[in-house]
């Protein structure tokens, strides 16, 4: 997509942990987390994109540590990489407990959203140069991951996706 370069697809997002975000022993619900990822990873995409846009998918969401009631959610969302019609999104989000000052990563994930234009129907979306040496690693990485969700999804064949097979067999063979 040709125009003007999107803005900065970084996004941060805070939420503190309220009774009623939590379960009976007193730990955020996985579910009010994974909405509140949503919520940060489609702003992150909307400021790719320019663009209203929907989750398309959601894969990789790995839960490390409890978090608890009173906790100071921080969510990091940026986008990973601009495919046609869609973008990949990189989440990272920090439990902080305040009085005791400590701060550990809880989960990381990938939601993908396409962009939709006036009329519901998808839309380029502007490409995305990774600037950062991690913003190659995600960049590089995002290809594998959507060929992974595609094949997961019934939408392609294990056989087309060349560059999962390339992680499984040396060139040449």
């Amino acid at each position: 997509m040709k125009g003007k370069l999107p803005k900065d697809s970084h996004t941060i997002m805070n939420e503190l942990v309220l009774p009623n975000d939590t379960n009976t022993l007193n730990n955020l619900m996985g579910g009010r987390l994974l909405h509140w990822m949503d919520i940060a990873a489609a702003i992150s995409a909307q400021k790719h994109c320019n663009r209203i846009v929907v989750t398309a998918s959601v894969d990789n969401v790995s839960f490390k540590n409890p978090i608890k009631l009173g906790d100071v959610i921080t969510i990091e969302a940026k986008v990973s990489r601009a495919f046609t019609t869609s973008v990949e999104v990189r989440l990272d989000v920090w439990a902080e407990n305040i009085p005791s000052g400590s701060k550990v990563k809880s989960n990381e994930a990938y939601y993908t959203f396409v962009a939709l234009d006036q009329n519901g129907r998808t839309i380029p979306v502007p490409e995305l140069i990774p600037e950062t040496a991690e913003d190659i690693i995600l960049y590089e990485g995002a290809l594998r991951r959507r060929q992974l969700r595609l094949i997961l999804g019934g939408k392609m064949k294990p056989n087309d996706a060349t560059e999962l097979k390339a992680l499984f067999f040396e060139h040449g063979e």
